[in-house]
């Protein structure tokens, strides 16, 4: 199977970098701050969410705004300790590729984003974070933006994304997805192809766009 691209973007926790445990430490701590229960916490969708949205599933609307400071700060202070690491693959499918035809799609604020890019040395040349939009994935609204900024028409994007709201954005978006299943099983990923990571993927840029197929 081979997709046909004009510009790919792509989701960072999970799709280009690892930071679950630093996720599991710093939102564990935050919701014993906040007096949040083990059940309360456990029955809510955490990863390719925006922090605000998760907060204000579980606070009342006035503690909001303090306790996704709160786990902003947190998350960013976190990164030095070993918080974030880089996916099997990501350093070589991103490098084969042209700056300016691909972006970072994240539900992390820009602050955060940032801090995690940077301790792995990923310098996105394009980048949508939680701070850009009004409204998260699993709203197309992150993805339409990134085509936007690009000036690539939404049906010639792919999206590369490990959560399912993620994907669920992509599709809304009209765009082509590609699933990775590395913090969800792929049974959960409803995508046009699924893969264990971007190891398991080639890209060939060439003058019509770029042609992502899997690696025999």
């Amino acid at each position: 199977m081979t997709i046909h691209a004009q510009a790919l973007l792509f989701d960072n926790d999970g799709t280009l970098v690892s930071s679950l445990a630093s996720v599991r430490r710093c939102w564990t701590r935050w919701a014993v701050e906040y007096g949040i229960t083990a059940e309360e916490f456990g029955r809510i969708e955490l990863h390719g969410r925006p922090a605000a949205e998760i907060a204000a599933d579980l606070l009342p609307a006035h503690v909001v705004p303090g306790a996704v400071a709160r786990i902003e700060d947190l998350e960013v202070e976190d990164v030095p300790n070993g918080g974030v690491s880089l996916l099997p693959g990501t350093e070589d499918f991103l490098g084969a590729l042209p700056a300016e035809r691909w972006a970072v799609v994240t539900s992390a604020t820009r602050r955060l984003a940032e801090a995690r890019l940077g301790a792995v040395g990923i310098l996105p040349k394009t980048l949508v974070a939680a701070d850009d939009v009004t409204r998260g994935k699993p709203d197309p609204e992150p993805y339409l933006l990134a085509a936007r900024v690009l000036g690539v028409d939404p049906a010639h994007c792919v999206v590369f994304e490990d959560a399912p709201a993620g994907l669920q954005a992509g599709r809304a978006a009209g765009m082509a997805t590609v699933a990775l299943a590395t913090t969800h099983p792929a049974h959960e990923l409803a995508a046009d192809l699924v893969v264990e990571d971007l190891s398991a993927l080639s890209v060939l840029v060439t003058d019509a766009g770029m042609e992502i197929s899997v690696r025999p």
